[in-house]
């Protein structure tokens, strides 16, 4: 049987071009992997990128070369050789209803008629029952979708200190209102700055300070690190998204957002990167996509077992129209008209399933902080366990239903 790297080499380019395609190898042992790369650069074949810890390079292959990829693919070294699929960001371009008053003091919606006050069979819950009414707290600059999901009724016992939150996104730009604390561009390793405006937007709902009369995201105290694996156009390879990931493991973030999506295809390399995430206690969050009531499905990385799934719901308590359906969604969060920050310390309102996962992220976050022991497939339970069903929707769209961060302890 050919050596492994021999096969690598053989239906490798040096540079991308039109009889090449743009790969993923991944290997199944790290000496496999070192061969690997050691056997390309005695040939100056420099990788599109390679990814120490999940044993993954990228290579431009030759599609001339049939007969040698389909071995390589077949080799027992080999785990997968797919395409690096390009992934891209899940705002829409128009909102599809009239704006949203942005802040003010509308009511915030109560907890479901009915909760329970028991907390004997849900002991988590103990840590919130002595909140306070939410006449007490102020609800200046809070943006509506913050108040929907309860996020300042826990703000008295925590705000999300401690609790480390990575948007893999277009970057974080600098603003009045984000802190930064840290971060990595792996496209190529430049600023992770944002020049886009959705990565920034993502960060302010799920984090946003609230100090000096700015607007505050859901979790105002966690840390946020920009991880910039998506373009100024919005889009991103799998090895990016994978590196980005990585880069999470290595720092012990808490909670990734991904407001992003693979549509219509299946990576397998992106789902070993998650799997790997989740293992290592991370609680993953992604937008379910933009494809609407017809879409067949939820885009990957929404649709893995280890991720929360999120949905898009409006000011009106329903699911967008533009939010995909399917097998997978978890829970629903307000996506529609959405104000957020913005680049040039600006604020703009943008709708999509893109605005309603960093909710559910800064909810994972502040739960956390109050429950730090929790394992992810724990916090997607108790998230799950205090949503609101919304009316004349089913679990393909909504999930369990509206986020309620502290649903059981709302004083009526």
């Amino acid at each position: 049987m050919p050596k492994v790297e021999r096969l690598l080499r053989d239906c490798t380019l040096g540079r991308a071009s039109a009889c090449s395609s743009r790969k993923l190898i991944g290997l199944k042992r790290q000496s496999h992997y070192k061969r690997c790369l050691r056997e390309l650069s005695k040939y100056g074949i420099t990788p599109v990128k390679s990814i120490p810890d999940s044993r993954v390079i990228c290579c431009h292959v030759d599609k001339r070369r049939i007969s040698t990829i389909q071995s390589l693919t077949k080799h027992p070294f080999v785990k997968y050789v797919e395409p690096d699929f390009k992934m891209r960001a899940h705002p829409i371009t128009t909102s599809l209803s009239r704006p949203a008053k942005a802040v003010g003091r509308t009511r915030m919606l109560s907890a479901p008629s009915g909760a329970r006050k028991d907390h004997g069979s849900k002991p988590w819950l103990k840590n919130f029952v002595h909140l306070p009414s939410p006449k007490t707290i102020s609800l200046v600059n809070v943006t509506w979708n913050i108040r929907r999901v309860q996020a300042p009724l826990v703000w008295p016992i925590t705000r999300g200190s401690s609790k480390k939150i990575g948007i893999i996104d277009t970057g974080i730009a600098k603003h009045p209102d984000l802190v930064v604390s840290g971060g990595i561009n792996t496209i190529n390793g430049s600023s992770f700055l944002d020049d886009n405006g959705h990565g920034t937007h993502v960060a302010g709902i799920a984090a946003a300070r609230g100090t000096k009369g700015q607007i505050p995201g859901a979790a105002p105290r966690a840390a946020l690190y920009a991880i910039k694996a998506l373009n100024a156009n919005g889009e991103g390879f799998v090895s990016d998204i994978i590196k980005g990931i990585n880069w999470c493991i290595a720092r012990k973030i808490s909670v990734i957002n991904m407001s992003l999506g693979l549509e219509g295809e299946k990576s397998a390399a992106l789902r070993e990167a998650v799997k790997r995430a989740h293992r290592k206690g991370i609680v993953i969050v992604a937008s379910a996509g933009n494809s609407g009531i017809n879409s067949g499905g939820i885009d990957e990385p929404a649709s893995f077992p280890e991720t929360i799934a999120v949905a898009a719901s409006t000011i009106s308590n329903r699911i967008a129209p533009y939010s995909s359906r399917g097998r997978g969604v978890s829970i629903s969060a307000p996506g529609n008209n959405i104000r957020s920050t913005w680049l040039r310390n600006g604020y703009k309102i943008l709708s999509g399933t893109s605005m309603a996962s960093p909710h559910v992220a800064g909810g994972a976050a502040l739960l956390l902080a109050v429950e730090p022991n929790l394992k992810p497939t724990q916090v997607r339970s108790r998230l799950q366990s205090t949503a609101s069903r919304l009316t004349g929707y089913g679990p393909r769209s909504q999930g369990a239903g509206l986020l309620q961060i502290a649903s059981y302890c709302v004083e009526e």
